[in-house]
Parts: structure tokens; sequence; C-alpha cells
């Protein structure tokens, strides 16, 4: 992966292209949940590519390619909403028919999206990037730009939130 990103600092235009293909699915997902429809996830993943692109060269360690691109990517997602200023919420029986894998349980996803549309920005971000892409507090932090400190804070301020609306759902068989 540090060859590939070595290359594409150089101006290797295919180089970049199977990295930015490595974790294209990972940014619409990630670009999904904040801006909440198939038209603006896609544009979030096209804009990250350009950004990407055009800035690879500013980028000074290979090994944190992957942190640096879902930063550029929530930053145009944040940029989409902050455009928008209203997002018309998704009714629940389109996002069926627009998330992804048919084999995937579609109540179990539902469940986690609502709970996830409960979470500041902030905490959004940091349990996006600690769970959904396996990164760790620290990777979370430099991503994010905030102390180590200061995400552990969120991400438990955030699991504490999800486990309170868990409990009011009745999933822990109340």
């Amino acid at each position: 992966m540090e060859k590939l990103v070595k290359k594409a600092k150089k101006g290797n235009d295919k180089a970049f292209l199977k990295l930015f293909q490595t974790y294209e699915k990972e940014i619409y997902r990630t670009a999904f949940v904040y801006v909440k429809n198939q038209n603006d996830a896609l544009d979030v993943v096209q804009e990250t590519a350009y950004r990407a692109f055009k800035s690879i060269k500013n980028l000074k360690e290979p090994v944190y390619f992957k942190t640096w691109l879902f930063k550029i990517a929530i930053n145009c997602a944040i940029d989409i909403i902050q455009k928008q200023k209203k997002i018309i919420p998704l009714k629940p029986e389109f996002e069926d028919l627009i998330s992804g894998d048919p084999n995937e349980d579609v109540l179990l996803t539902m469940s986690l999206k609502d709970l996830l549309e409960r979470l500041s920005e902030e905490e959004k971000s940091v349990i996006l990037l600690r769970f959904y892409q396996d990164m760790t507090l620290k990777e979370v932090s430099e991503t994010l730009r905030i102390p180590l400190g200061t995400a552990k804070t969120i991400l438990y301020r955030a699991l504490k939130k999800l486990r309170n609306s868990e409990k009011g759902a009745g999933f822990y068989g109340e």
C-alpha cells in the first residue's frame, strides 16, 4: 500500500486510482450515514476523489493514507450538509432499496441507522471511524484532529447515549 501511495504522490494516476478504489465503498457508506441519500453520498465520493487527487502530494506519511482519505470524505460530507442547511429525511421504506447487501438484517440495519441519528456530528464521526472503519482511538484522534483524551470522552459519551437509546427501544428485553 505504501508503495502505491508513494507512486501516487509522484503523479502516477493509475496508482492513485487503485488506492482510491480500495476504499471507495467504505467512503460511500460513511458518506451515506452523514448525508442520508444516495445522490449526495455519491457526490461526496466524487468530491473526495477530486480533493484527494489534487492534494495527495501534501500527504506527509504514506502510512496514514486511509486516515487522510476519510478525513477528506468527512469534510466533504459536512460541506454538503452545511450547503443544504436542511436535509429532508429519507423514508425508511426507501432506505431499504438503497442500503446495499440483500442478505443483511434490514431491521438491524435500520435500528442502527436510527440510533446513529441520535448522535451529534462529532459523536457520529468517532463511532463511524472507530467501529465502521476499524480505526484505533489514536487514528480517530489524528483523523479528526482532536486530542486522544477528547476522542475517548466523545466515544464513551456516544456509547452511553446509544446504550440508553437501546434500553428505551426495548433491545435489552425490558
